[in-house]
């Protein structure tokens, strides 16, 4: 990594819906610019396949990324860190950013009652990149 490009680590409870939707936008969206990583206190299994069609209307396919474990490592190694609204207990490192997007959850949602949350994850991520300034 070099210091010229930023990471950017989107956390959710199971890694299954908000934040692998941001990272599958952040990665389409942000153009190789930024390093992208996503993790959850609780991993589920899969991802949920609501967030998965939801996303492959936009283009962006994320079926093949698969729920991570939130780990100390991955936090300190993060440039921004996002929480999805959550209420994650993440480890605090001086000099990160630290941002909390309060989103509804996916899970069990219907894909009309997805799309909403997609969209506002999207304006976010546009937000954040511009942010960014790379």
């Amino acid at each position: 990594m070099t210091p010229s490009k930023p990471s950017v680590l989107f956390v959710c409870v199971h890694n299954a819906g908000r934040s692998q939707m941001a990272a599958g936008y952040l990665r389409h969206l942000g153009g190789g610019r930024i390093e992208v990583r996503s993790a959850g206190s609780v991993p589920a299994d899969q991802l949920n396949p609501v967030a998965i069609e939801a996303m492959l209307e936009e283009g962006i396919d994320i079926a093949a990324e698969q729920p991570k474990a939130l780990t100390t490592d991955v936090v300190r190694d993060s440039d921004v860190v996002v929480t999805m609204g959550c209420g994650d207990t993440c480890p605090f490192y001086p000099g990160k950013r630290y941002e909390d997007w309060n989103l509804d959850d996916p899970a069990g949602r219907s894909l009309d009652a997805v799309r909403p949350i997609r969209d506002a994850i999207k304006a976010r991520v546009e937000e954040l990149i511009a942010s960014l300034n790379v």
